[in-house]
């Protein structure tokens, strides 16, 4: 996966996912859940790559960072939950999908168990 249009038809292979353009800068694409409106990834351009910005865990945001150079604390995005992932065909694709996947998990509507009223 090197391209914008891959990392979109990935991101807009999971149920519940739209492609949002909520910028004044057409160069940031938003993929959304449509249920609950929350952002699982942003995709642009910066330096001459494609870059994903994507949620993580903490913990696995820091392991991912040791692991692949092209894997950084997320630009414009809170560096303790966020990475980028630059596409420079440096980071494997099935990781960039599992990246993804983990991130659309992390942010997609919670549904809550029913028990007895606090």
């Amino acid at each position: 996966m090197i391209s914008r249009n891959e990392a979109i038809a990935f991101c807009l292979s999971m149920p519940d996912s739209y492609e949002d353009y909520p910028f004044d800068d057409a160069n940031w694409t938003v993929m959304r859940h449509k249920s609950n409106k929350k952002i699982f990834a942003c995709i642009f351009e910066r330096s001459g790559r494609i870059w994903i910005n994507v949620k993580g865990r903490p913990e696995q945001c820091d392991f991912w960072r040791s692991v692949f150079e092209s894997i950084v604390p997320a630009y414009h995005m809170n560096k303790i939950h966020w990475n980028s992932i630059i596409l420079d065909g440096s980071v494997p694709e099935d990781t960039i999908k599992n990246l993804i996947s983990e991130s659309y998990e992390l942010t997609k509507k919670r549904i809550r168990k029913s028990g007895p009223p606090r």
